[in-house]
């Protein structure tokens, strides 16, 4: 069941993760991606003409963009940590899969900016307030453009439905609630390009990122998502309310998507019409797939089901049936 890897496929993965940006909407994925690329051609070398010429193209995106305001430098000091955890983890753990040290590069930079906004609480209020004040503004412009499509594939003079201008806004106070948590899983994402796209053009190599179907991370990963539930649940207070439900949202998207992993893989592989409808009922039914994919990635961690269907095959093959 176990397929050899083909050339080409790299694409496929980076499409996928160049959609979870603007699917998450916390951040501009383009900083994110940039300055780690930047980093690793700098630093782990980039001799090709496609990897220095996209080097070139990923300077002007990172000192680029308008306009300048506090939302802009915050993304690109955001991006830099992440970038130099990342480079400095591949410079340790250079064997080491990507997924284990994009993870630890996301966490190491949390944890310096925690720190930092212990130290000054206040920064931090001022930061909660710029992204939520941003995110309602997109959810103002995302109203208002769902009032336009009413009008203009419905009645022209009709009103855009309160209820569903309720539950618009509604989103974005949740997105709003949970950004840091969107933040880091948009990190990952952005961490995923970043690498293919160094391994593509600086080594020739488009395997960078490995196949949707292969994802899994470290079982014991499992009690931070216990960690995060318990702190919703007995904890007191906005923060602890608010820390447990970045926990559980964070590490919630990280099981939906070994679930999904596992859905691959037992459905044998995504083919282009499949990852086209994937990306349609996920727009369309977030809700129900996420749940589902994270219902089937929780019961991996103890029941491996890809290890046991590969047992199964194996020993089917080796009675001859």
């Amino acid at each position: 069941m176990e397929d050899a890897p083909r050339s080409g496929r790299g694409w496929r993965r980076v499409a996928g993760l160049l959609l979870v940006g603007p699917m998450l909407g916390v951040s501009s994925i383009a900083s994110m991606i940039a300055v780690p690329f930047i980093a690793l051609s700098v630093i782990l070398g980039a001799r090709r003409l496609g990897a220095l010429v996209v080097t070139g193209l990923a300077i002007a995106v990172a000192v680029g963009g308008l306009p300048r305001d506090a939302i802009w430098y915050l993304e690109r000091g955001w991006a830099v940590l992440l970038a130099g955890w990342f480079v400095a983890l591949t410079l340790r753990w250079p064997t080491v899969g990507f997924f284990p040290r994009a993870l630890a590069a996301v966490l190491g930079t949390f944890t310096i900016v925690v720190v930092f906004f212990e130290a000054q609480p206040g920064n931090w209020t001022y930061v909660d307030w710029l992204v939520t004040e941003r995110i309602m503004r997109g959810t103002d412009a995302a109203v208002s453009a769902l009032a336009g499509m009413v009008r203009l594939f419905g009645d022209p003079e009709a009103p855009l439905s309160g209820r569903l201008a309720a539950a618009v806004y509604q989103a974005g106070e949740q997105q709003g609630r949970a950004f840091p948590a969107l933040l880091g899983l948009s990190s990952l994402a952005a961490l995923g390009v970043a690498w293919w796209g160094y391994v593509r053009l600086a080594l020739g190599n488009d395997m960078g990122v490995g196949p949707l179907r292969d994802f899994r991370f470290n079982d014991h990963l499992v009690w931070l998502f216990v960690v995060g539930l318990v702190v919703l649940g007995v904890g007191s207070g906005e923060g602890a309310e608010r820390a447990g439900t970045n926990i559980l949202v964070f590490m919630g998207g990280l099981y939906a998507l070994r679930g999904a992993a596992v859905v691959v893989f037992l459905s044998g592989g995504l083919s282009l019409m499949g990852f086209v409808l994937l990306l349609f009922g996920v727009l369309i039914l977030p809700p129900l797939l996420f749940f589902g994919a994270l219902v089937i990635g929780l019961g991996d961690t103890w029941l491996d089901l890809r290890s046991r269907v590969k047992t199964l095959v194996g020993n089917d093959e080796g009675r001859g049936g």
